[in-house]
């Protein structure tokens, strides 16, 4: 098994090294299976997925993550890109453009700018895609290198069983309230503020009582295993200790 896991809970403990994060967070997860971390670094226009407010991995992380063989995903998941804004942002693409570093995607035509531009990259479609029926996932397979499917078709066996490339697909081991969701109107409004023009609201479809009706979900991931598949997708696992520093530090 391969995973891409989530490094955002380091915005909490800056001065943490990256395998001290990786075996305080993702306990049960060896190392030699981590084949990526995503977060934010520098601030960027074509962030979605979160708001942007400050950045999770600084320089050093992404250093110690290159010695220890791990690659930087990068979130660039923001629903409206421009070819105006993607020429703005070459400067912070070169800065991690190298084999085993990777970009999470929404838009079509940036994954086409970044494929010809940056060929060293991987590139995946995201999540937040929907790509939920196999029409759409033929459509992404043409255009990404691996795609990230809803948490929802976790729980569809035989649509999964019946894919015929498993291993240029990602499923997530953790769902949250996406799983559950019917509009996933965040996402936009998420893209949104990113975009730094004053728009500061975050939608959300559902009242708080229905976005937390099933919590956090565990998949069995040895259940896909069994039928192909061997990339998954990890956010923070139950019961993850965050740690705030004692005092403020300078992010540079």
């Amino acid at each position: 098994m391969q995973f891409t896991i989530s490094g955002r809970e380091k915005v909490f403990n800056l001065d943490e090294s990256i395998s001290s994060y990786l075996k305080r967070v993702y306990t049960h997860v060896p190392l030699a299976q981590v084949e990526s971390i995503f977060a934010f670094t520098e601030r960027s226009t074509l962030y979605g997925g979160r708001p942007f407010h400050r950045p999770q991995l600084l320089a050093k992380d992404i250093e110690q993550m290159y010695q220890l063989g791990i690659g930087y995903r990068i979130p660039l998941t923001n629903n409206f890109v421009t070819r105006e804004e993607y020429e703005t942002n070459v400067c912070f693409l070169e800065k991690y453009h190298r084999k085993g570093n990777s970009v999470i995607l929404v838009n079509d035509d940036l994954a086409g700018w970044i494929r010809k531009d940056f060929p060293k990259y991987r590139i995946e479609a995201s999540i937040i895609k929907s790509i939920d029926n196999t029409r759409r996932l033929d459509k992404a397979l043409e255009i990404y290198d691996t795609v990230v499917l809803p948490t929802s078709l976790n729980e569809n066996l035989e649509f999964l069983d019946n894919i015929e490339c498993k291993q240029r697909i990602t499923l997530f081991a953790f769902a949250g309230c996406g799983i559950n969701c019917p509009s996933k109107i965040c996402y936009p409004s998420m893209s949104k503020f990113n975009k730094y023009n004053g728009h500061t609201q975050i939608d959300c479809s559902q009242p708080t009582k229905a976005r937390e009706s099933r919590g956090r979900v565990k998949f069995d991931l040895s259940r896909y295993t069994q039928m192909g598949f061997n990339r998954f997708k990890m956010i923070e696992p139950l019961g993850a200790v965050r740690r705030k520093p004692a005092v403020a530090k300078r992010i540079s």
